[in-house]
């Protein structure tokens, strides 16, 4: 009885003990598990930051008009017109291949000789996000431009935002006029105030019949709850060192001390800009043009904000046939934490610059 007993205890502590030994091994193979995910991600992470930011993507514009005209000239012709069509096209496309095999390398030089137009495009938030792009794009395209015969042509698309912001896309913009290369400016859409000040450091400026150009002018805005904190008896402490470091606040009592210097400085600002647009376009009259005020591409031509009335596709296709034309864009490569979706103070700090860039640009993009 007591040999049964003790056999019996013994079983139950074996089986005890085999039940820990597996829980303890699953416990080491879960942890084991995320210590290898966390060291993969962060050599992920440790190479992206490495490796290139991004990559440049460049597309033959001359083959894509080409595309474009045999996709609809194919679409108009009957069977034995698009058969006797293809069948001309390889013949002479054959006789082509065989006259480039026999070009000599002097001729080859000749036809590499050939201008090029680089088309960039900018579409611009408040915070000007795209100059991270930009100045790649530009970057590379000065690398290789001509300044003898070559163009860069930007399509510019943006209502304005942060001073300091658009201030560093416009000087992305002069690399390529202090390389005396030609800067050609197209605004289908809108280019006022942050996107004027781009738009005016071209050699010269195209516009869409509606396009909206000008809002030369500074603006700011921000509501103050101080009232409606006292009100449910909610004190607020700032403490500043420095006179001016805090002249109006959304928290604090606003002093009328405050609203004169930022006042003043916002004035300040608004002659920076002036100064901007009346050196780099000579031909405004910049006491009529910055007063904030917005302008119709017609009327913006009789105000000299642009110089011609186009849209930006009739001014690249008009030279398809005389030039290289040449699309550069710089994709950024989005981040480990991006690809993990985690992303998630990024996207909610994305989503209310553009709730407030809504509000901001409510009229006329000014």
């Amino acid at each position: 009885m007591h040999e049964c007993s003790m056999h019996g205890f013994q079983e139950v502590i074996l089986e005890y003990f085999a039940d820990f030994l597996l829980f303890f091994s699953k416990t080491i193979t879960l942890l084991g598990g995320i210590a290898v995910l966390i060291a993969l991600i962060a050599s992920a992470s440790h190479k992206s930051r490495k490796a290139l930011k991004g990559h440049l993507e460049i597309t033959q514009l001359n083959e894509h008009y080409q595309n474009l005209k045999e996709a609809l000239q194919h679409t108009l012709m009957d069977k034995h017109q698009l058969k006797s069509h293809i069948k001309e096209g390889k013949k002479q496309k054959k006789e082509e291949q065989k006259k480039e095999k026999q070009k000599s390398e002097k001729s080859r030089e000749k036809q590499s000789n050939k201008p090029r137009v680089f088309i960039l495009d900018f579409y611009g938030d408040l915070k000007a996000s795209a100059v991270k792009s930009l100045r790649e794009e530009i970057t590379a395209v000065l690398s290789v431009a001509n300044p003898k015969q070559d163009e860069v042509v930007l399509r510019l698309e943006s209502g304005g935002g942060m001073v300091h912001s658009y201030g560093l896309a416009s000087s992305q913009l002069q690399r390529i006029r202090s390389r005396h290369i030609k800067l050609t400016i197209a605004v289908d859409k809108v280019a006022a105030s942050g996107g004027y000040m781009m738009a005016c450091t071209g050699n010269r400026i195209i516009a869409a019949p509606f396009a909206i150009l000008g809002s030369i002018g500074v603006m700011a805005q921000l509501p103050n709850i101080n009232r409606l904190l006292k009100k449910h008896e909610v004190d607020i402490e700032l403490h500043t060192a420095g006179e001016y470091k805090r002249t109006l606040t959304m928290l604090g009592a606003n002093t009328e001390k405050g609203r004169k210097k930022f006042k003043q400085d916002m004035e300040d600002t608004h002659q920076l800009f002036k100064d901007f647009v009346k050196n780099e376009r000579k031909i405004v009259d910049i006491d009529k043009i910055a007063t904030g005020e917005v302008w119709y591409g017609q009327k913006a031509l009789e105000v000299n904000l642009v110089d011609d009335i186009m849209t930006s596709d009739e001014y690249i296709y008009q030279k398809v046939d005389t030039v290289d034309l040449i699309q550069v864009r710089y994709t950024l490569k989005k981040g480990i934490t991006d690809k993990l979706g985690l992303a998630t103070a990024s996207a909610v700090d994305s989503t209310l610059m553009k709730c407030w860039e809504r509000l901001t640009t409510s009229r006329f993009f000014s």
